[in-house]
């Protein structure tokens, strides 16, 4: 198959590698279940070189409704169908047992979308599921994203291919530097509209290790003292792409990363709370400080966020296992703990979502369900006296 950007105004491409791998037995059968062409599996289009050429891939503002403000706060209808719903730590991360992704109505998927929004991941295993019916879900939480540097499904474009062996073939891993995925962030942050709902589906995964971990964006900020939210309240950052790029008009300056301003501290449309918003691996700089300043904020936002294991769940996979999370309200981190002494293999769908935004009105999760404690009450009140 003759590579293409996936965007026809790219025309300055890098050629993708060309190798042959083993696709794991699990894999295989699911594809060709699915009636995939796996002749030339996976599909790599052609990479685009140039800064610009990236800025201009979706670069216009676009309607999100999120299903989840539209949903049923019971969630009754979800739930109530549901084997069993067990919530894996108080403050994120739920595992619904017994419901195929495949089959839920709409009036299902607007409640699976709210309780994204409320618990930050949810996760679903011995799912029968091809990568077309995936590609159909993540279309219902909004614009699918074709990954201009990620292989993807034949015939599927949206629909990534997550397998370490593929990708170590460019970005060789070792126990001392593990793959890429293997660090705290979450994805899309250069975008214009970032990401939302990622689905990620596993049809293959190693018997020991290779968990992933995500950690709440709402806890964190609720980590943080009143006195230092209003710090950071409304102020914006400088995130940037895992991938970097020429400038056409000065290509002699070497790579350089596409760049968007977004706030630090955002507001979830369905639930109305404030989430931290700021990762490790690709938030830059904070506008308007100086870098030393910059630097020691963020390095202590980024330790609240990593550090508190109460505000974190770790997920170990299954063969035929969905994690569907919210990257508006999360980080996420890959152990590659296994180093790829065995197979693993998956798809991945991520639906872009709004603007980021924010609002000075909007109240911390714990605030918004009257979960606060007497102390944080009267420092809240304190504060609130001193304005």
């Amino acid at each position: 198959m003759t590579p293409a950007p996936i965007d026809p105004s790219i025309v300055d491409v890098a050629e993708p590698r060309k190798d042959t791998l083993d696709l794991p037995e699990a894999a295989r059968k699911r594809l060709e279940k699915a009636g995939i062409d796996i002749s030339n599996y996976p599909y790599r289009p052609s990479r685009p070189l140039f800064l610009d050429d990236v800025y201009r891939i979706r670069d216009y503002d676009r309607e999100h409704v999120d299903p989840g403000s539209r949903a049923d706060p019971e969630k009754k209808a979800l739930l109530s169908a549901a084997k069993e719903v067990i919530h894996l730590t108080k403050h994120i991360g739920t595992e619904i047992v017994g419901l195929q992704l495949k089959d839920l109505t709409d009036q299902q998927k607007d409640e699976l979308g709210l309780l994204i929004a409320e618990r930050s991941v949810v996760f679903f295993r011995d799912q029968d599921l091809s990568p077309q019916e995936q590609k159909a879900l993540g279309e219902y939480y909004g614009e699918i994203e074709v990954h201009p540097q990620v292989a993807q499904v034949p015939g599927n474009p949206g629909v990534s291919v997550m397998w370490p062996a593929l990708q170590a073939t460019e970005f060789p891993a070792s126990f001392r530097r593990p793959g890429g995925a293997s660090r705290w962030h979450t994805d899309l942050v250069h975008e214009r509209q970032p990401a939302g709902v990622t689905h990620l589906h596993n049809d293959t995964v190693p018997s020991i290790g290779g968990d992933t971990l995500w950690a709440s964006g709402y806890a964190a900020y609720e980590k943080l003292s009143p006195g230092f939210r209003k710090i950071i309240d409304g102020r914006t950052a400088i995130y940037r792409s895992a991938h970097p790029y020429l400038d056409c008009e000065n290509p002699d300056a070497g790579p350089k990363y596409i760049e968007r301003e977004h706030p630090l501290v955002r507001v979830h449309p369905a639930t109305g709370w404030k989430a931290l918003w700021v990762n490790r691996a690709m938030t830059d700089r904070i506008v308007g400080l100086d870098k030393a300043e910059s630097d020691v904020i963020l390095g202590y936002l980024y330790d609240v966020y990593e550090k508190n294991v109460d505000i974190q769940v770790r997920f170990k996979w299954t063969p035929r296992s969905s994690a569907l999370w919210d990257n508006r309200i999360t980080i996420h981190n890959a152990s590659w703990d296994y180093e790829n002494s065995e197979p693993r293999h998956g798809t991945r769908v991520t639906a872009l979502a709004e603007k980021p935004f924010f609002d000075p009105k909007a109240k911390s999760r714990r605030e918004a369900l009257g979960l606060l404690g007497k102390d944080e009450i009267e420092e809240l009140e304190r504060l609130n006296l001193t304005q």
